[in-house]
């Protein structure tokens, strides 16, 4: 059983990976929250709350995370804050989380990033803030020695998740793909050999979700 810790639990994406862990009951969870008053949800659902701010130094993360073999980075500042907030949480933060997992020894860590982080040439000019801290906090982990993947998903949706999911970006019929099939697909990697230094672009497709690395 793997020690698995969410960073950015509390995000849409973070809820339905521990639900969909729940399911599976394979492996110990923990959480990472940046507000006490959140603890509760995730307590009631058999999780580890655990304070963690990103904003904080990488030692504070250090401490936050520490046993785990897992680490999952699926946090975000969010579509309300601005350029500022995007590069501190996505950028910094990232960048700081990697190194905590490299000095805790972490087995696998998963970086949850956005389609067309590697092409400056889709990137929308209000959208590009975000691209930049995602390109950039993608190549920060693949310069790392830890053990990883990255997906790199589309339009997040909150409809149900299929459990079928594509990862050929081009000329599809769609450029979104529900939370619940990125979580899924997030869980399909822990522990996943197949899946080691692996970068996938993601949406709703036709392929189960449980072959993305094969």
């Amino acid at each position: 059983m793997s020690k698995v810790f969410i960073i950015g639990a509390n995000g849409k994406v973070g809820k339905n990976l521990v639900n969909v862990l729940n399911e599976k009951k394979e492996h110990e969870v923990s959480v990472g929250l940046r507000k006490e008053e959140q603890f509760g949800y995730f307590e009631e659902k058999g999780v580890k709350p655990v304070y963690l701010n990103l904003e904080d130094n990488v030692d504070a993360i250090t401490d936050a995370i520490q046993g785990s073999d897992v680490v999952v980075f699926t946090a975000g500042s969010g579509g309300s804050t601005g350029p500022d907030k995007t590069l501190t949480i996505d950028l910094d933060g990232a960048a700081k989380s990697v190194k905590a997992a490299e000095k805790v020894g972490a087995k696998q860590f998963i970086m949850v990033s956005a389609i067309h982080a590697d092409s400056p040439e889709e990137w929308s000019e209000s959208m590009k803030p975000y691209y930049i801290a995602k390109h950039y906090a993608d190549q920060i982990i693949q310069g790392s020695k830890l053990n990883y993947t990255i997906l790199r998903p589309g339009g997040l949706s909150d409809d149900a998740g299929t459990g079928k999911v594509t990862t050929d970006e081009s000329g599809f019929k769609t450029t979104q793909i529900p939370r619940e099939d990125v979580a899924r697909a997030i869980v399909a990697a822990i522990g996943n050999e197949k899946a080691e230094g692996k970068i996938v672009s993601l949406l709703a497709g036709e392929m189960a979700v449980e072959e993305v690395y094969n």
